[in-house]
């Protein structure tokens, strides 16, 4: 369960938490056009610092562009509503959650001039696959269901509505006993996780799939990256899921997930089935980062 905080930002100025309430003719809760953002603040040995900030703020920007959303407010206001919103609720840790929304007012596909409202919540919230599954590596499964088309829907940008496919895949082999789904994109190759960027390693190499029909993550950047940084090969290319079954190392990244092995995939064990030493490598320099104890990417961190 969602443990609350004190309050919420909503257009400009603070709420308490149970007073954060839409109408529930609000255009976007009815047709799924909005632009979120998930975000984390981490405790570090110098205090509390939100992870690569102005990148989160800035796809929240593109998102509603490629949305035809007006913000009512600019990235500064933005980015300093996101740090205020952290301060006021006296979080150390937590997942932040900025949401862009077409409020009441006509009804129908489309919105008119209905105004664009703007929330962000801050709350506690842990390891998304569990603590266990960072350190473990999770079971994961190819679902049935296919990721968008990328003339079907805009999957540059983070739009709530796509998020309805990703329910469906985790609910189907969440029944299945499995931790988190694997989709293709339609033409059968590895797309993402219903939330995550998916990465393999094959012969010391690290490949992810190309920003096709994928969202652009900013931890798989910064994943990349860290790699570069450190001599491993990285490449963008596509592949199919019985490369997954044969690769040495899989993982997954996202802001929820962090970075997450994946030990077990339909059923295979994934390499030795536990996580491998690239992964493990590239998740301790990944803490050590957002935690403020490697200072070699100290401009990723906005301090809170």
């Amino acid at each position: 369960m969602l443990e609350p905080s004190e309050k919420i930002w909503m257009d400009g100025k603070f709420v308490k938490w149970a007073d954060a309430t839409v109408h529930v003719l609000t255009h976007s809760l009815h047709y799924g056009l909005a632009a979120f953002e998930g975000i984390r603040c981490y405790k570090g040995k110098s205090g509390s610092a939100i992870f690569r900030l102005p990148e989160h703020v800035d796809r929240l920007f593109e998102s509603a562009h490629i949305s035809m959303m007006t913000m009512p407010y600019d990235k500064k206001q933005i980015s300093e509503a996101i740090v205020e919103t952290v301060r006021v609720n006296k979080l150390d840790a937590c997942y932040i959650r900025p949401l862009a929304y077409i409020g009441y007012g006509a009804m129908g596909l489309y919105p008119g001039d209905n105004p664009i409202k703007v929330s962000i919540a801050a709350w506690k919230w842990g390891a998304y696959l569990g603590e266990d599954g960072l350190e473990k590596g999770i079971r994961a499964k190819i679902s049935t269901f296919t990721r968008h088309h990328v003339n079907a829907a805009m999957a540059r940008a983070k739009i709530s509505g796509h998020y309805v496919n990703s329910i469906l895949a985790k609910r189907e082999v969440k029944a299945d006993g499995y931790d988190e789904a694997i989709l293709l994109d339609p033409d059968g190759y590895v797309a993402e996780g219903t939330g995550e960027n998916v990465f393999i390693v094959r012969n010391g190499r690290l490949v992810t799939t190309p920003l096709t029909s994928i969202l652009e993550g900013i931890t798989r950047g910064s994943v990349m990256q860290l790699a570069r940084e450190r001599n491993i090969p990285v490449a963008e290319e596509r592949f199919t899921r019985d490369a997954m079954y044969v690769a040495e190392e899989v993982f997954v990244t996202g802001t929820a997930a962090e970075l997450t092995p994946v030990r077990e995939l339909d059923g295979r064990k994934i390499g030795s089935g536990k996580p491998g030493p690239i992964t493990k490598a590239l998740q301790k320099s990944f803490f050590e980062i957002v935690r403020g104890e490697d200072q070699a990417h100290a401009s990723w961190l906005t301090r809170v």
